[in-house]
């Protein structure tokens, strides 16, 4: 390869670099361009009151979550140390014992102790 060969693909070399650079900061956002190590929430849509339209919330917002009327998916996305099995222990629970009374009885679903109730209470609404 020749000298002006050399310089003119690692001039292009660089070009590459810094849009793959660029992209990246794109993607991750601006707590990325900032110099911010901590990864942003996940976003989560839900139902609005304005005219039908979902607007987009971050994860760490607090959504409360009807456990008479929450699908398990729904459930496992809106509480804290619930995945998809134990979100279908509680729809499975409600199916079978009818809908709560009170949020409280929700640690009589098998799974839902006291310590995962409390993290999860202000997310909970009947």
């Amino acid at each position: 390869m020749q000298h002006s060969e050399k310089k003119a693909f690692f001039g292009y070399h660089r070009y590459v670099n810094a849009a793959l650079a660029a992209l990246l900061l794109c993607l991750a956002g601006p707590a990325a361009a900032a110099g911010k190590t901590e990864a942003s929430a996940p976003m989560l849509s839900t139902p609005a009151s304005n005219g039908g339209q979902s607007v987009m919330t971050k994860a760490t917002e607090e959504v409360a979550v009807s456990i008479n009327q929450a699908t398990a998916e729904q459930l496992a996305a809106a509480l804290s140390g619930v995945g998809l099995k134990k979100a279908e222990g509680i729809v499975r629970y409600r199916e079978q014992n009818g809908p709560f009374t009170q949020v409280e009885q929700l640690q009589e679903v098998p799974g839902i102790g006291p310590a995962l109730f409390e993290k999860n209470r202000s997310r909970l609404k009947m």
